[in-house]
């Protein structure tokens, strides 16, 4: 979970930032947007799950059930 996540993450961004500049060279500003926002969504569901993680840690830490 620790650095790796770190490295996913920018990768995903590296490669929506490229697929962003093409589309939008390309005269393709609707699908640049779409490959921004499917990045966003892939992101966000990362995060949402070591979220979930969180809680569940701070839950048995604390025993609360």
């Amino acid at each position: 979970m620790g650095i790796d996540l770190v490295f996913k993450i920018a990768g995903i961004g590296i490669i929506v930032a490229v697929l962003n500049q093409v589309l939008t060279k390309a005269g393709r500003e609707d699908m640049a947007t779409l490959t921004t926002l499917a990045g966003l969504v892939i992101v966000l569901y990362m995060v949402v799950d070591i979220i979930g993680q969180l809680f569940e840690s701070v839950k048995q830490i604390f025993n609360l059930y």
